[in-house]
């Protein structure tokens, strides 16, 4: 039973930051820029849904396994971000033609 609510804990942490990221000035994904109230407004609810199936599955622990996986995840998204657009041939973002 704890079981998809971990799994349902990890993937609204994980949206939960790609909704921060892109309500962030610093997006380099063009699809995800345009509405970055939107994107706050759902990155928090995402979080705290997150934090509830978290907590709901592991208890008090869960508010820890909760920002593990938000940071990593947030932690991550530049990153992947320049990687894709490196696999395009484009280059690093920012980078002079």
């Amino acid at each position: 039973m704890d079981a998809w609510l971990q799994a349902l804990g990890l993937a609204a942490a994980v949206l939960s930051a790609v909704a921060f990221y892109a309500g962030s000035t610093h997006c380099l994904w063009p699809r995800l820029r345009g509405r970055p109230r939107l994107a706050r407004g759902l990155g928090c609810a995402l979080a705290v849904l997150s934090l509830a199936a978290w907590m709901h599955a592991l208890g008090a622990a869960g508010a820890c396994a909760m920002l593990a996986c938000w940071m990593l995840a947030l932690a991550a998204q530049p990153w992947l971000a320049l990687l894709a657009c490196s696999c395009k041939g484009r280059g690093v973002v920012g980078e002079a033609p």
